[in-house]
């Protein structure tokens, strides 16, 4: 059996406006009539049963699951009641799932990815699926870079295939780097050893559990009282209160001595900031994104607009900017500063909280 794990508890700070802490960025329609999570547990299909799709979430948004993806089933919707980090929510699935099918394999996902070639997406986890079967090692999917990216993690590859499955080769992870600067991104693109981290996992239940014993022991103490409990929420409240904050690459598969990684290449993006948008949305032929806003531009290039309220919005003689508009807020940005827009965000809640008080 196969059981997916989707991560859905981030706030998507580096999406507000239109990003809230009461709606953040995986339950919008980013990129056509579907939400990202919705989209994310489509492309599932054929391969997973919506029966068996699990959803970490923030407790504040176990509601827009319900409302978002129906056909879930209900014990398998868990609510967060705090954030901890990757490390525990994924630890929360496997000890939820032991007792009822240790063999099973778990495709854990986030909910917030864009991927444009599903088909070649599910080929990917199939051969995934069976090398974790086999292998029983904790796989990982690799994105081809096409470019010295700085705002991904890299995992390094073996020179040689492990194994083939299905005509895609496997190969064994040498280690795991962070974010890299330029300079080193482009000694990664040119050496053709690494690949993109694409926070994608496959591996047997008991596999993960196992691993979660010998490298995060702590970890591991709570996922025996969660299993052995009768799984109600105080329970999973008091797994998360007990749990450290860690991430898994850091926690366990920078330190996994069987890792396996498929590198493959479907349209995948992580959608981190506007500027990714702009890079996957439709354009015209001057770079600009406006989907269905009301815009004029006169000699303006690269720029995105997602505006919903109805004014015209006149663009002229400017490039590469976002503007974004929501009922009580408006963003303007240079694309190349996407990530910035979490400081605002930051200084929007520290406003805040100064009022409070």
């Amino acid at each position: 059996m196969n059981v997916a794990v989707i991560m859905a508890g981030g706030a998507g700070t580096r999406f507000w406006p239109k990003s809230t802490r009461e709606k953040p960025k995986q339950f919008l329609k980013l990129f056509g009539k579907k939400s990202l999570i919705q989209q994310t547990v489509d492309r599932l299909e054929g391969f997973i049963d919506v029966k068996n799709v699990m959803v970490i979430t923030n407790n504040d948004y176990v509601h827009l699951v319900n409302q978002q993806l129906p056909g879930l089933e209900q014990k398998f919707i868990i609510g967060e009641p705090m954030a901890r980090n990757t490390a525990p929510c994924i630890a929360s699935a496997a000890a939820l799932l032991y007792n009822k099918n240790p063999e099973a394999v778990m495709v854990v996902l986030p909910a917030d990815h864009r991927i444009t070639e599903p088909k070649r997406f599910l080929d990917v986890l199939k051969v995934a699926s069976k090398t974790a079967r086999k292998k029983n090692s904790l796989v990982t999917i690799g994105i081809e870079p096409n470019r010295p990216e700085t705002g991904y993690g890299y995992i390094r590859r073996q020179n040689k295939a492990d194994l083939e499955q299905n005509g895609q080769e496997v190969y064994r992870v040498r280690n795991f780097t962070e974010k890299p600067e330029l300079a080193k991104a482009r000694d990664f693109l040119k050496s053709g050893d690494y690949l993109w981290n694409s926070g994608i996992f496959i591996w047997k239940v008991e596999t993960i559990v196992n691993a979660f014993r010998k490298h995060l022991p702590e970890i591991y103490e709570q996922m025996e009282q969660l299993s052995a409990s009768e799984k109600k929420e105080e329970d999973i409240n008091t797994f998360y209160q007990n749990c450290p904050s860690i991430s898994i690459d850091y926690g366990i598969m920078e330190k996994a001595e069987h890792v396996h990684v498929v590198p493959a290449s479907f349209g995948w993006n992580d959608v981190g900031s506007w500027k990714a948008v702009h890079e996957l949305a439709d354009k015209d032929e001057n770079g600009n994104a406006v989907g269905d806003s009301a815009v004029i531009i006169q000699d303006a290039s690269g720029n995105l607009v997602d505006a919903s309220s109805g004014k015209t919005i006149a663009l002229v003689g400017v490039n590469d900017v976002a503007i974004v508009e929501t009922d009580d807020a408006i963003l303007v940005l240079k694309l190349d500063h996407a990530q910035a827009v979490k400081e605002v965000v930051d200084e929007i809640d520290r406003l805040a909280e100064e009022d409070v008080h």
